[in-house]
């Protein structure tokens, strides 16, 4: 039977092997490492008894200590005369930063082209279905058949609609032949005023009409050629 000396109830035993029966001191140790205190403090390597076992980096001043360590890693200074990785890696990460705004300006300034173009094809569209209504509205204008009745109303209320839509009719009698608004039917022997100089327009058969730059129908007319 040994012969070991027991303390109170709750103690550990005391002896040449130390408490639990570990070496001397190192109970000592691992607390201290445990807790983050003592001379090396949490940061010990997790190799015990390697070289590096309490290899922590301790700074000269705290103003390094900001500088040099973001979130617990520690950050190698760059030799001198030569550009740092992270310094690198930041310029990289700038210069992406920069490809992806002018990738989004471009993009959003194609979508805006893209809208209005969709917007502008479908009003154009809602106009050249309603050509064979206009038709019929003005040939009722020229003959005075609107006058004094509540569809005269009408008929101002609809191109009022088509104006806030950017719809203009072309087409008028007295001005001269343009290509690119006028579609010519007839060419007829008809007096001109006598300042005119070119080919004009002596009556509107069916107006045009114009969306912006855009034509979505030449004014059909007949024209005269001055004396």
């Amino acid at each position: 039977m040994t012969d070991e000396s027991v303390g109170p109830v709750g103690e550990e035993p005391t002896g040449p092997t130390g408490p639990a029966g570990r070496g001397p001191g190192r109970g000592r140790h691992e607390a201290a490492g445990r807790s983050g205190q003592g001379p090396h403090g949490g940061d010990a390597s997790a190799e015990p008894g390697g070289e590096d076992e309490y290899d922590v980096y301790i700074p000269d001043t705290p103003g390094s200590l900001v500088d040099n360590e973001i979130e617990g890693e520690v950050i190698e200074e760059a030799p001198a005369g030569e550009v740092h990785p992270d310094t690198r890696k930041a310029a990289e990460h700038l210069e992406d930063l920069r490809r992806l705004q002018a990738e989004y300006v471009n993009y959003k300034k194609r979508v805006d082209r893209d809208r209005d173009l969709a917007r502008d094809r479908g009003v154009t569209q809602v106009v050249e279905a309603l050509l064979p209504v206009l038709d019929d509205v003005h040939a009722a204008r020229e003959h005075g058949d609107l006058d004094g009745t509540p569809f005269a109303a009408i008929a101002d209320k609809l191109d009022g609609i088509l104006g806030r839509f950017g719809v203009e009719r072309i087409g008028a009698k007295g001005e001269e032949f343009d290509p690119a608004i006028h579609e010519a039917l007839m060419h007829v022997e008809a007096e001109l005023p006598e300042d005119a100089t070119t080919t004009t327009v002596v009556q509107v058969i069916q107006p045009g009409f114009k969306m912006g730059e855009r034509v979505v129908r030449p004014a059909r007319v007949s024209v005269a050629d001055p004396q």
